[in-house]
């Protein structure tokens, strides 16, 4: 065999396994490149979430405790 004659079934069977891959993939399209490209749909947004009154005093409270204990440490140092 001629090394033309192997790169032509290299070439030949790569195109199988492109068409077969595209098949697999159902959507996706598979470009002449080989490179499969991907379309993204509607990005999905999380819901904003919302703390209670509450909890946003209780961790005020605890960020404010932290504070005190950072402070009164550097002045003991």
């Amino acid at each position: 065999m001629s090394i033309e004659s192997i790169l032509a079934e290299i070439d030949a069977e790569i195109a199988r396994l492109n068409q077969v891959r595209s098949l697999l993939a159902g959507s996706r399209s598979v470009s002449t490149s080989g490179a499969v490209s991907r379309t993204k749909g509607p990005a999905k947004r999380r819901k904003k979430r919302v703390l209670s009154a509450e909890a946003r005093k209780r961790i005020a409270d605890a960020q404010r405790k932290r504070w005190a204990a950072q402070k009164a440490k550097s002045k003991k140092d």
